[in-house]
């Protein structure tokens, strides 16, 4: 095999360079997310001892959310003011519910990990929160608040995950973190995991220390650091904790200490050793005694140990592993509970009601009123964490991804109802670890991914699926040492994009199959460093954790360009880099040179536009180095630059791409979130992200809440809910895609997102950003429409229609007005809307409700903000006109949505015009064709055109009535003008209830009083709305309905024609003021 290392190069002519920019011109791009709304990793919940359905939990990349009706409904608390996303305790203040306290970074230490930024403080339950330090600890495992001093706040203090650092152990602040104090501290190797307080005497403190380090090809679990220690005046001294009963035959690993609140004698401990398990001190901790050695209470020791006593029954203590246990006989035999999900982390339990309780697990959190026996869901809260993510070709497209401990996910990415919701997603096989790769040419069939080199082929239509491994021994619990072929935890599964045939899989050789699995064949040597060194079991010590997470010289990364077939590159997770440009016969190393050894390449994407062109994304977290690293070649890898300006450290990248319609628009996930470039890499900024200070902290603290006695609503929209609205949480991001012109990524911590249209981006010059008005080419809309319902319980739909976007330099003075307008191809104006209320149309708009469903939306005005600004039209036409009050029963007065076809939006602002085309389509699916779709609008326009001039009408003669009856009353005494008024009325009121049911008078009334000809119009609007030409009978009804209207409409013509100057005359005589007509709207 040849080797050619490359050399760092500026970068190649050919890529326009953007202007920079300011974030304005991005603030009208809007992310949403989709779900799904299972829950994922909780290792911190607590709850308010004096609001018993108020509870915190805190995500490993979800940031924290809040109940207040006790678990039905999750609402995320902390977006827009944390720097990480990843969250290790959280404490709510006893004395002060008002004072909650979030330590940052997960303690339980997977490969997957997210660190954090040190500890929040939110004097408000939870509405807004400050940093108040110890930033660099990046991993807390525990808070606890002094019970009567909601400012004496103690953090046990991890420290970093995988290198040595000095700000790690048990820290103290007496001033609400305004200044720390580390009171104990043992090596920059070992921290602090878990931490116990008395809360009958909260000078007496517990402290586990935990000697551990993550390594990409190991997790090493114990050592000399790992004890337990206790103090007796606040954490002034410590001394540590020893005795002949403790574990002796090996170091310690990870610990858990628990102190009965029932009995302040009696201490439990979880302790990782060769001879450990439960123990029990009934002397505070002086001496000890082993209780239970049960292995399904200390496996895989350093994920669990934990252990949490019952605060009213000194001999009930709870165990979390796999399982939820609970002991009742002093932690003798423990009884499995059974909860919503394995794998348990955390739990708080009501320290006045034992019944009460939260708990955590890899399934997200759940609550509980009766000590177990049931608890709330975990299907309501959107904080899964995924590997990866692809789409597929269907319309609407799917998301494909795995689910870290639950399932992969097949999910739509918009449905024609209220949200995405649990029957619009689906498992595809594989599991939570994998890749997923779906046949471009049929969507139903899908490779997906497991650990141990697991490859399970799907068919969605059968439900068979078909175990094809490329080599099926299974490996389970040998280090890497015994693989013949290597196959990291998270391996990729890719499909060519070339021949639907071909799927790749890259242990640390890359094979290919061409049959669907049945065979497989390896194309390339093994493309890694292949270090011994570096391929033993992992675990440390003590126990032994071989689930191929620490695999490593594997191929991490592996993609075939889109441009040319068999140009296939491959990077390692030990930092190699290789392509082949002839399928795999001939490799070549390109490795970047000055990409840091050993870093792991994360992603690779070859450029859609240019064959040489290859972007990849590596990172070194797993080396204790958080720094991005993207590199781009622009000739097979002979040379590379680095372009990473605008990310800051901290935020080292997990994927790039390029756009697949503009050169050199580039995306990034990070661990902090989505950045973008405009120029090729040259600059990168925040992709409309809820970074810090989006929301910031009231001016002063909220006063405590009352004790909530009964369940309550969850908390109403904040006022910060507008400035969250459409950005991305801080989040790691794992990967994204571009799916026609959206942007779609997966995340550690809140499921799938998408960015509707990236159409602005595509377009975005540095002349957009100079000009006073600007109007974006809208992308082409469909014929599909489906809304969001108000729940945090589903997946957000798109808008429905064409989204326009267009930027103003400034925002339109109080005179001043903005104007977007819909044309067809002959110039007429179809649809007008304004950035100013047309208070006419408000007017007519209120007090009615429309099909029975409550009233109308008040006529929408189009935003005219200063910056980029986005307005979602729903393709329809001019309303048929309304009258205030009324009532209709399944009828329509909105107007037509347009027939496929290229039409015009034109935009005026700032003494300017300017024009795009748009088009619509149809939905790809429907056999509809034009001349169906034209029959179908025509005779929409009809009725709408009809409806409107019946209820113009209705109208007419409610305002020539009130005239008569004005006259009448100012002509009392005169008999003769009082019974030609009393004849005109009746005359009208006859046309107005034969057009119109005016008895009714709210929603279901029609129930009651019979509906009307201008009803029946309306709602057959409704019946030849769709996607098909109008039936035959339709039509029928149609000119029934029109007929009879026509005959009404002939009556009031006639009355006004007649009847009214008749008795306007008669008034003359007498010299009364007569009756003014308005004259009728024109077409």
């Amino acid at each position: 095999m040849s080797i050619a290392l490359g050399v760092a190069t500026s970068l190649a002519a050919g890529i326009v360079t953007a202007a920079p920019i300011d974030n304005a011109p991005l603030k009208g791009l809007a992310w949403r997310n989709v779900g799904p709304h299972r829950g994922g990793r909780v290792v911190a919940v607590a709850g308010v001892t004096s609001q018993p359905h108020a509870y915190y939990f805190g995500g490993t990349g979800g940031g924290v959310w809040k109940t207040t009706d006790g678990g039905i409904r999750w609402l995320n608390v902390s977006d827009g003011q944390l720097g990480t996303g990843s969250v290790g305790a959280v404490a709510v203040a006893e004395s002060d519910p008002n004072v909650v306290y979030a330590g940052m970074g997960e303690a339980c230490i997977r490969g997957n990990l997210s660190e954090g930024d040190g500890v929040y403080r939110s004097t408000d339950a939870g509405k807004t929160w400050k940093n108040v330090g110890l930033k660099d600890t990046r991993i807390i495992g525990q808070v606890r608040v002094h019970p009567a001093n909601p400012d004496l706040v103690y953090v046990a203090a991890f420290g970093h995950a995988f290198g040595p650092n000095a700000e790690r152990g048990i820290f103290r602040s007496k001033d609400g973190g305004a200044h720390w104090e580390k009171v104990l501290f043992v090596d920059d190797k070992t921290g602090a995991v878990d931490l116990a307080m008395d809360p009958t005497n909260p000078r007496v403190l517990y402290a586990a220390f935990w000697q551990a380090v993550r390594r990409p090809w190991s997790m090493e679990s114990g050592g000399p650091g790992s004890a337990l220690y206790k103090t007796t005046d606040g954490g002034d001294t410590w001394s540590k904790l020893a005795d002949e009963n403790l574990p002796k035959k090996s170091v310690w690993g990870r610990i858990g200490v628990t102190v009965s609140p029932a009995n302040p004698n009696r201490v439990w401990a979880i302790i990782e050793a060769e001879d450990g398990g439960v123990f029990r001190s009934d002397d505070a901790g002086r001496t000890w005694r082993k209780t239970n050695d049960e292995r399904r209470l200390r496996q895989r020791a350093w994920y669990y140990t934990h252990i949490y006593a019952d605060p009213r029954n000194a001999e009930s203590v709870y165990a979390l592993n796999t399982g939820f246990y609970r002991s009742l006989d002093g932690g003798k035999t423990f009884t499995a509970i059974p909860v919503p999900h394995g794998d348990n982390h955390d739990l708080w339990i009501a320290p006045d009601d034992p019944r009460r309780m939260i708990e955590s697990n890899d399934g997200g959190a759940n609550v509980s009123f009766d000590a177990g026996v049931t608890w709330s869901s975990i299907n309501n809260q959107p904080t899964a964490q995924f590997y990866h993510v692809v789409t597929d070709t269907r319309f609407p497209y799917y998301l494909y991804g795995a689910q870290q401990d639950n399932t992969t996910v097949a999910i739509a990415s918009r449905t024609s109802e209220g949200g995405i919701d649990r029957v619009d997603w689906y498992p595809v096989e594989g599991c939570e670890s994998g890749y997923v790769a779906v046949d471009p040419s049929d969507p139903m069939v899908t490779y997906a991914g497991c650990y141990d080199g697991v490859i399970d082929r799907y068919d969605r239509r059968t439900g068979q699926s078909r175990n094809v491994n490329v080599y099926p021994d299974n490996p389970m619990g040998w280090g890497a040492e015994g693989m013949k072929y290597r196959f990291q935890w998270t391996f990729p599964i890719v499909a060519s994009p070339h021949d639907p045939k071909t799927v790749y899989a890259g242990g640390n050789i890359l094979f290919k199959t061409t049959n669907g699995g049945q065979s497989w064949t390896a194309i390339s040597p093994d493309l890694t460093r292949n270090d011994p060194a570096k391929l033993g079991p992992s675990g440390g010590p003590i126990t032994k954790d071989n689930t191929s997470v620490e695999y490593y010289c594997t191929i991490f990364a592996m993609a075939e360009s889109p441009r040319e077939k068999g140009l296939l590159w491959v990077g390692s997770d030990d930092g190699l880099v290789h392509v082949s440009r002839d399928g795999g016969a001939h490799w070549t190393n390109v490795t970047p040179k000055d990409l840091p050894e050993w870093s792991m390449v994360s992603q690779i994407d070859p450029s859609p536009h240019d064959a040489g062109t290859m972007y990849l994304a590596a990172n070194r977290y797993k080396l204790d180095d958080n720094r991005p690293f993207i590199y781009v070649t622009r000739d097979y890898g002979q040379t590379w630059s680095k372009i990473v300006a605008g990310i800051p450290d901290g935020a080292f990248v997990r994927v790039v791409r390029e756009d697949p319609v503009r050169k050199g628009l580039l995306y990034a996930g990070t661990e902090r979130g989505v950045f973008v470039s405009l120029d090729d890499g040259g600059r990168w900024q925040p992709l409309q992200m809820a970074v810090p200070g989006t929301v910031t902290a009231a001016a002063s603290p909220a006063p405590p809440p009352a004790p909530s006695p009964s369940p309550s609503p969850s908390a109403s929209p904040s006022p910060a809910d507008e400035k969250l609205a459409g950005k991305l949480p801080v989040v790691p991001v794992t990967d994204l895609v571009v799916k026609d012109n959206d942007l779609v990524v997966s995340t550690q911590g809140r499921s799938f997102w998408i960015l509707d249209d990236v159409s602005p981006l595509r377009q975005m010059s540095g002349n957009v950003a100079g000009d006073d008005v600007h109007l974006f080419k809208p992308a082409p809309a469909y014929r599909f429409f489906g809304g969001t319902r108000p729940s945090p319980l589903v997946g957000q739909n798109p808008p429905s229609g064409a989204l326009v976007y267009y930027t103003l330099k400034a925002a339109p003075k109080a005179n001043e007005e903005v104007t977007l307008e819909v044309l067809d191809s002959s110039g007429k104006v179809l649809k007008k809307l304004s950035s100013k209320e047309d208070k006419d149309k408000v007017e007519a708009a209120g007090g009615g409700d429309e099909e029975g469903f409550g009233p109308p939306p008040a006529p929408r005005t189009i935003p005219a903000r200063a910056g980029l600004n986005r307005f979602p039209w729903d393709l329809r036409v001019e309303d048929a006109s309304r009258f205030k009050g009324m009532i209709l029963w399944g009828g329509l007065t909105r107007g037509p949505v347009l027939p496929p076809g290229t039409y015009q939006v034109r935009l005026t602002a700032a003494g300017k015009a300017l024009s795009q085309p748009l088009e619509v389509r149809k939905d790809p699916r429907l056999a509809t064709g034009d001349d169906d779709y034209r029959k179908q609008y025509d005779l929409l326009l009809k009725i709408r055109d009809k409806v409107t001039e019946t209820h113009d009408a209705i109208t007419r003669i409610r305002e020539t009535r009130d005239q008569v009856k004005g006259v009448a009353e100012r002509a009392r005494g005169h008999k003769a003008i009082a019974d030609a008024a009393d004849a005109l009325d009746k005359k009208l009121t006859g046309v107005e209830e034969a057009l119109y049911q005016t008895r009714n008078q709210s929603s279901q009334d029609p129930l009651n009083f019979p509906i009307r000809l201008n009803n029946k119009l309306a709602a057959l609007a409704g019946v030849v709305s769709g996607d098909a030409a109008p039936t035959d009978q339709s039509y029928v009804v149609y000119e029934d309905l029109t007929a009879k209207i026509d005959a009404e409409l002939a009556r009031l013509r006639q009355v006004i024609d007649t009847d009214v100057p008749a008795f306007n005359a008669l008034v003359r005589e007498q010299n009364v003021p007569a009756v003014v007509i308005k004259p009728a709207a024109k077409g």
